[in-house]
């Protein structure tokens, strides 16, 4: 098995990357749809949210209110810790599952971890090759006005994760999220045929 870890800021262009990886043969692990899990009704990830940031987070059905929650973690440090500790756990532990249950079902699998917080949260050395899809933050700060987000908002947002050097430092491979999506698939087709590469190499090696 063959472990990618995909990061990228806010907008930079990385469910672009993650949906061509996907179309390759990729088996892809979106750490947001694990957060989300994470937090389902009934589940303890929610309820311990609820406890640390109160009922004014849950909805009427009883559901996270996302919005409720983003309005308190991204204006304090303090509570996106908090929130983060309850929540990366769970997600990890999925992460960890779905990864296994891939490898028994094809020992030269290639893993895509989705993984928005890498840098902040994760574990880089975890992966064979860290991915990271880079643009400028006026560039990102523009896509989510575009997406409708205020640009106090954006700019929260942009703000609470890491800077952009720090992401770099930790890439293997970086791909340019500034043109068009059509531009950047063509850099994942290039890094996929390496990895392809790669991954036969290792299994001739061990065969």
């Amino acid at each position: 098995m063959f472990r990618i870890g995909l990061t990228g800021g806010i907008a930079a262009g990385k469910s672009v990357a993650l949906a061509r990886f996907a179309e390759l043969g990729a088996v892809v692990v979106d750490y947001d749809v694990l957060a989300r899990e994470a937090v389902a009704p009934g589940t303890i990830g929610l309820d311990e949210v609820v406890e640390a940031f109160g009922p004014q987070v849950l909805a009427a059905d009883g559901t996270l209110d996302r919005a409720a929650l983003a309005g308190i973690v991204f204006a304090d440090d303090g509570a996106r810790e908090r929130l983060n500790a309850v929540v990366h756990p769970e997600v990890r532990r999925l992460a960890a599952e779905h990864e296994a249950a891939a490898a028994a079902a094809d020992p030269r699998a290639v893993v895509v971890h989705d993984i928005p917080l890498l840098v902040e949260t994760g574990d880089p050395g975890r992966f064979h090759l860290v991915v990271v899809v880079d643009a400028p933050a006026d560039l990102r700060a523009a896509r989510l006005a575009e997406r409708g987000l205020d640009p106090a908002e954006a700019a929260a947002r942009i703000a609470a994760q890491a800077a952009d050097d720090a992401r770099l430092a930790v890439a293997d491979v970086t791909l340019d999220g500034t043109g068009a999506p059509d531009v950047l698939r063509a850099q994942v087709d290039e890094l996929w045929a390496r990895v392809a590469t790669e991954v036969d190499e290792e299994s001739e090696d061990e065969a």
